[in-house]
């Protein structure tokens, strides 16, 4: 095998714990949002998205960091396109979150499925992963039960969106409502894609590197 110079500048690894963070904090904005919900009705939705928002813009500042270090850095600690790919992937899951919560608010919902909490959850869990995994790409090591377990948590989040789709359409709902309800419940669950899109890629990473 090849000697491959590996630098010490930990800017990488940086950027992309505060990426994934981002993604903790959305995924705890969204909570807020399931919680806004019950009992009154969605009363504090505009304040909600507009933290997702500014959450998001955040993100993006940060995936613009990695795409000009990778740019200026004739060095990078693992090959640029997979740096590209982490970085496209983790704002993806972001985007699909941000896309929920100003769903929510521009359809005025007053009230979303109780089962909705089921995907929250495991955004939340797949969030704080990622958060606590990122920084682990400097060593290489330990990362194996991080992309098996968000596939495990890939795996509940469908089968948590298949229930809510039967329910949607089971005549409970009006038409309308299960449009809206429908635009919700699928871009939460691309927001779970994109995490084992994002773990997909962390395995690619490490496999080329061990």
């Amino acid at each position: 095998m090849p000697l491959r110079l590996r630098p010490n500048d930990p800017t990488f690894y940086d950027l992309f714990t505060e990426s994934a963070n981002h993604l903790v904090d959305g995924s705890r904005i969204l909570a807020e949002l399931l919680g806004s919900t019950a009992g009154t009705g969605l009363s504090s939705s505009h304040q909600i998205a507009a933290q997702m928002k500014d959450a998001e813009h955040a993100a993006d500042e940060t995936t613009h960091s990695i795409i000009r270090r990778v740019n200026s850095t004739f060095v990078t600690p693992f090959d640029r396109e997979d740096i590209y790919r982490l970085a496209s992937d983790l704002d993806d899951v972001m985007d699909f979150m941000e896309e929920a919560v100003d769903s929510v608010h521009l359809f005025n919902l007053e009230k979303l499925p109780e089962e909705i909490a089921e995907q929250i959850e495991v955004l939340q869990r797949m969030a704080q992963l990622t958060a606590e995994t990122m920084p682990r790409l400097r060593t290489m090591k330990d990362l194996a039960e991080y992309w098996i377990e968000i596939n495990r948590l890939e795996n509940t989040g469908d089968a948590v969106h298949r229930r809510i789709i039967a329910k949607l359409f089971s005549g409970e709902y009006d038409a309308l409502t299960v449009m809206k309800f429908k635009t919700v419940v699928d871009l939460l669950e691309a927001a779970i894609d994109a995490f084992e899109h994002v773990a997909n890629t962390v395995e690619q990473i490490a496999v080329k590197e061990s």
